[in-house]
């Protein structure tokens, strides 16, 4: 087994503003943690490679 982290960190300076993002956004997505927590222990989409795409706006920028 490897130790190798996937991942690179641009600025860690921006760490605590990240978290405190990820707070509110909590918050503002009820329906997104009540999923969360019900699929936690079992976690169905382990493994899966998951995309998205997000198309903006005027409206949602």
């Amino acid at each position: 087994m490897s130790n190798a982290h996937d991942y690179a960190i641009a600025d860690i300076k921006l760490a605590d503003y990240g978290r405190k993002e990820i707070a509110i956004a909590e918050t503002e997505m009820p329906g997104l943690m009540a999923t969360r927590a019900e699929y936690a222990k079992s976690q169905p989409l382990k493994g899966a490679r998951i995309a998205g795409s997000l198309h903006m706006t005027i409206q949602t920028a």
